[in-house]
Order: C-alpha cells, then structure tokens, then sequence
C-alpha cells in the first residue's frame, strides 16, 4: 500500500520553510491531541501521522532523502510516497520477481545497489551509533485573563518517555554486563553472499538480535526490558510571564522526553490558553471596556472613575459626548517585562433614565419647553 503524502498530512507544500513546517505541526497536533479526543481512534491514527510526517520533514536529511526516494529511511522502503521521486506511487517491494536462482529477485538486487532500500521478507532497522537527542513534547495549560495579563507560576504534570533510572539507561539488569553479540560477532551487520543474474552480490543485514549495536545485556533490566526507557510522570513549574496572549508558546529547554546513549533531552513546548475576561476585551497589548454615564453628564460634562486592568482611573468627560464615544488612556494597557505598554480604550454608553420622580419629570417638561420641544404633542416619552 502507498505511504501517505508527508506533505500533505502537515498541509504544507514542498517548498515550504522549517518555520512553516513547525508551525503546521503545532496546529495540527493540538488539534488532534488524544487528550482532546479520547477514545478516537481516527484522531489518534491521525496524531500519529502528524508526528512521523514532522519527525521526517523537520530534519534536513531525512527530508532530502524523503524528496529524493519518497522514503524516510531505510526502514519505510523506497517508492511508496507520493511526494519524493517516485511520485507515481511505485512500490518495489511488491514487485515479487522470482529468478530461480535462490535471490529474493528485484528487490535483493536494488538492495544490493542502494545499501538496504527494499525489503526481502522483514523490516529492517537504522543503525544508530551515537547519543540521539530526544523528543519535543507539548502541553496545554488554561490560564485566567488576569494570570495572562499580569503574569504567573504554574505547575503542571506531564507524562513521557525517559531514561530507566533502574539500569541507568543500559538495559542491563544491575550487576549484569553488556556482552558481545554472538550472532554477528560485535559488527552489528550480517553479510552474506547472494547469486543474481549479475553475478555473487554481497549485502549486509543490521543483525536482529542486537539491533545494530554489536552487543547487548547479558540479562535484560527487569523494569524497562531492555529498551532502556520507561513512561514516567513529572511535575514541571512553568513561571509565565508577564504579557502573553492566547496562543503564545513556551519553551522549556530539556524538559521533553529523555535522550538515548547519554543524548540530549527534548523540550517541554508549553501552549497557553487563555480564558476571556467578563470585563474587558484585549486585542494585543490594548485593552478595551465600557462605563455607562447619566444622560446629564453626557450633556454637561463631568469627572467619572472608570475601571481598568490596573484598578480604577479618572477621565474627563467633556460636555456634549455622544454615544459610543471613545476615550484613550495611555499606557494603562497591558504592560511586558521589555517595558511595551499597551493602551486602555473606554466606550460610554449614555444611560436613559427609563423611570423619573415628579420633580425629575417636571425639570425634563422645562428643559423641553426651553429647547422649544412640544413633547405633548408628538407623545413623549415621559408623558
């Protein structure tokens, strides 16, 4: 069956950036995170793609090599991917071709010219020499408007793959030894010699029984079996500045998952989510509210308090505001540890008293009268 197109799991182009792939991948694993989607199945399946399509695409070799051949290694085959140069699709390991000779046929001969690219009955493993940095992962964490404003520490409980503290990442049960592989003789490779219709090929297998590695434990760590890692739960602080939005990332360098043979640690990516406040709207580092004034300040002006993000302040309203007025107070916006300071917006809506004592009715009767208005006539609305 056809690999899928890496490319289009992320919905990026060929031609598109690291950036761009790394953004992709951020959107669409937070958007088909199991934790969302307990249960699915497809979400899940689709998780994991997104994962193998970023884990190829977001390393430069890999990717060449998956442009070139529409593969990702040695271990997915050649051909199956749509994006690399085999773009029609073609599958060589389908191709059982049989020369009654002993060989696997087409497939042990395009093994033998390009180092392990088809497959003769069995999967087949990169061999990896040195230390191998670990994964990235990511979290959500929901934080208040105000926690987002002003900044906060939170803490949080994340579960990933490490290094098994009980063989100390050896995979060797404490007091046994690390032995050389009998079946390869500490090569790692098993090499054979094939007839082919062009004649005795020599092609060299990674050797099953070590993985590659040339040896392997005497007895295998009780706790991790052998491979070295173990799930494990930590809890991370995460100090959020001052400033975010909804949205913004954060970066927890070696925070991620554990590396292999003494490799670096992944990164903690830390998404934010932020609630919406039941007072304000924020756009950026601006904040933006209303206050409600009596319809005689508007007409007179007046000196009012209204709230903000840093407690209440004064503006002036002058005589004559209208409805939907906006008054600007500088720098009382949201305010970043860099010294930027956003801005705090105040819309007036102008209250219309809807009930009136005797007194306030009569004054409002001399007001029309001054101004000329025969409210009578055309019905008032105080009448």
């Amino acid at each position: 069956m056809a690999e899928k197109n890496l490319y289009e799991i992320l919905g990026v182009s060929k031609t598109a950036t690291d950036a761009e792939i790394k953004s992709a991948y951020r959107k669409s694993a937070l958007k088909y995170h199991p934790d969302k989607h307990k249960g699915d199945k497809d979400s899940e399946q689709k998780f994991k793609e997104i994962n193998v399509a970023y884990e190829v695409l977001s390393d430069k070799q890999k990717r060449q090599q998956y442009d070139t051949f529409g593969s990702a290694g040695p271990r997915n085959g050649f051909g199956g991917g749509s994006g690399g140069a085999q773009s029609g699709g073609f599958d060589f390991n389908g191709m059982n071709f049989d020369f009654g000779n002993g060989s696997g046929g087409f497939a042990d001969i395009f093994e033998s010219f390009f180092g392990g690219g088809a497959s003769s009955g069995r999967s087949k493993r990169s061999k990896r020499s040195g230390p191998i940095r670990g994964n990235d992962i990511e979290a959500n964490v929901k934080i208040s408007f105000d926690d987002a404003v002003f900044g906060c520490e939170k803490e949080l409980e994340i579960t990933k793959s490490d290094v098994c503290q009980h063989c100390d990442g050896r995979g060797a049960e404490p007091g046994s030894s690390i032995v050389t592989c009998k079946a390869c003789n500490g090569t790692g490779e098993i090499r054979s010699i094939r007839n082919t219709i062009l004649g005795q090929m020599a092609t060299s297998n990674i050797c099953d029984e070590c993985n590659g590695e040339g040896k392997h434990p005497e007895k295998l760590c009780s706790v991790c079996h052998g491979t070295t890692r173990v799930r494990v739960k930590e809890r991370v602080k995460v100090k959020i500045p001052a400033g975010v939005d909804n949205g913004s990332t954060l970066k927890l360098a070696g925070k991620g998952e554990g590396g292999i043979k003494n490799g670096l640690s992944g990164d903690l990516y830390i998404l934010l989510v932020v609630e919406q406040s039941k007072k304000f709207i924020r756009d950026g580092l601006d904040i933006h509210g209303e206050t409600e004034i009596h319809l005689i300040q508007a007409v007179l002006g007046d000196e009012i308090s209204v709230p903000t993000i840093h407690g209440e302040k004064t503006i002036k309203i002058p005589a004559g505001t209208s409805d939907s007025k906006v008054f600007k107070i500088s720098g009382e916006g949201v305010k970043r540890s860099n010294g930027q300071a956003g801005d705090h917006y105040v819309k007036i809506r102008i209250k219309i008293p809807e009930k009136l004592s005797k007194k306030e009715r009569e004054l409002y009767i001399a007001l029309a009268a001054e101004a000329g208005l025969d409210t009578k006539k055309s019905g008032g609305l105080f009448w």
